[in-house]
């Protein structure tokens, strides 16, 4: 009986892409076996298929492991199997999982792979998920660029397919290490259910469909990828852009069309700001403080359209008492203009810059100081991200040498390292906070609420133009509250007029 069932697991191991009858109970219970009936299925490898339709098949590779299992196995009917004519006795247990899903998706899977146009385009129209994913990582769209089935490409990428999605297969060992599969198993997979010709031994993890395309050096793949949207830049794991492994020809097409993607994405983003501007999303996340919003919309704005001075980064110094939304505000509008970058949300908490030493913490250690190498903690990540939203937290904490510091930021758009380098972030937004006179906007609330409906009002009537934003500026919020009670408290605790007088805005969030 070992014998037996060790020569059909063996040969179990070899089918792919075949029909083969598989013996299924009739009790549809967890743990449980009974009556065998027939059930004919279409599989890419019959026991890893089990395993992804939550099935578990105990056969010879865990006898040792199910003794009990072996003594209902004489039990079960004897059948043959295909025209090979060997018994067959297999016993099955059930999950509670939807079957004929996974088997949808393994026949979609299998169907970009061989390029079976009119199998992708039925199960589509029975709304499969176009981006579902192989258990071990791979998309349909992936599957059908490296093996170049054109046709099926294009239909998934009119299907709304995401031509940028990453492949998550590492690397064979490391999939079967993470995922407590056997390594053959995984290597055969990949070998025979994506591509026969790629190393299934290297790191393909962040490959987009334009990775694969390139790789196989297929032109007309390549091509229709980039028609789809396929962005040319897009890194994969190990920093690599599609060009990095593809020939000449592809390479030079890839270098070509950089310019031309990233103007169309300009236009994409300009046309989703017009649709959605940036008061609904930031009104999406913050209850509220309409005037703070509509300051920040309009300077952003007008930065984008090109009506500020390019020498100089925004600044924005955002009062109010604790909890109502400073820090918040600050990170959506990170969100608004570099999407879920993480490197695009720089924060820093003041109040660990109170000591005049402190200043190297920031940006960085000079020469022969201990922490030299390891650079600042806002020169560090500046460098990494020249434009992103920095946010000085509770900024009146700090020391006065470290607003010497921040001066220069704003004044200049650029920093000098503890290492003599310069980093130039013209483009970065600065916003600070600070607690600073928060109870005399408190006391203040109800006439800056209406001064906030007045601007937001006039928003509502006009489209914003280049001559309509000269008119809004004049609907100030609440100049004299500013000029007679704020400025004077910030003034007192700052004591520097050149700092307060490089702040473009000032935003007050009421409690």
């Amino acid at each position: 009986m070992e014998r037996l069932a060790s020569k059909l697991y063996s040969y179990l191991r070899t089918l792919t892409r075949q029909q083969i009858l598989l013996e299924l109970t009739e009790n549809r219970c967890s743990n449980s076996i009974g009556k065998i009936k027939w059930k004919k299925l279409h599989l890419f490898r019959y026991d890893d298929f089990l395993s992804r339709n939550g099935l578990r098949l105990l056969y010879c590779s865990s006898y040792h492991n199910h003794r009990k299992w072996w003594k209902k196995f004489h039990s079960l009917r004897w059948s043959k199997f295909g025209s090979l004519g060997l018994p067959v006795g297999l016993a099955v247990t059930f999950f509670n999982v939807d079957d004929s899903q996974a088997l949808k998706e393994a026949k979609f899977l299998q169907a970009a792979q061989l390029g079976n146009l009119h199998e992708i385009l039925s199960l589509l129209s029975d709304g499969i998920d176009v981006n579902t994913r192989h258990p071990l990582g791979w998309t349909a769209l992936h599957v059908a660029s490296v093996n170049g089935q054109l046709k099926v490409v294009e239909a998934l990428l009119k299907a709304g397919a995401d031509p940028d999605l990453g492949d998550n297969f590492s690397s064979a060992q490391k999939v079967a290490t993470d995922n407590n599969i056997n390594y053959q198993d995984v290597c055969s997979r990949r070998l025979q259910e994506f591509n026969t010709k790629i190393n299934y031994n290297a790191s393909f993890q962040g490959f987009t469909a334009l990775h694969y395309a390139g790789l196989i050096n297929d032109m007309r793949v390549v091509k229709a990828l980039l028609n789809g949207g396929a962005n040319p830049s897009k890194l994969d794991v190990w920093n690599h852009p599609p060009s990095a492994y593809c020939k000449k020809e592809v390479k030079d097409l890839l270098r070509d069309y950089i310019p031309k993607y990233e103007e169309l994405v300009r236009k994409r983003e300009a046309e989703e700001r017009v649709r959605y501007p940036l008061e609904q999303r930031l009104k999406k996340y913050i209850v509220g403080q309409q005037g703070a919003i509509a300051i920040v919309a309009s300077a952003i704005r007008r930065k984008e359209n090109g009506w500020t001075d390019d020498e100089h980064p925004l600044v924005f110094l955002f009062l109010g008492s604790s909890g109502v939304g400073k820090t918040e505000l600050a990170k959506q509008v990170a969100r608004y203009l570099h999407k879920d970058d993480p490197n695009a949300f720089i924060r820093l908490d003041m109040s660990e810059y109170q000591q005049k030493h402190e200043v190297a913490k920031l940006i960085g250690s000079p020469p022969g100081y201990l922490g030299h190498d390891e650079g600042g903690q806002l020169t560090k990540r500046l460098k990494k991200f020249p434009n992103a939203i920095v946010l000085f937290d509770e900024v009146d904490k700090a020391h006065p040498d470290v607003l010497t510091v921040l001066l220069q930021l704003f004044d200049e758009g650029r920093l000098t390292d503890g290492k003599g380098e310069t980093i130039v972030c013209k483009d970065a937004i600065f916003v600070m906070t600070s607690n600073l006179a928060s109870d005399e906007i408190a006391e203040h609330a109800l006439q800056l609420r209406k001064d906030a409906e007045k601007l937001n009002s006039h928003r509502l009537d006009k489209l914003l133009t280049a001559e309509d934003a000269d008119e809004i500026e004049q609907v100030i919020l609440s100049r004299e509250f500013k000029e007679k009670v704020v400025r004077p408290v910030l003034k007192s605790h700052f004591k520097r007029d050149e700092f307060l007088g490089r702040i473009n805005e000032n935003g007050f969030i009421e409690g």
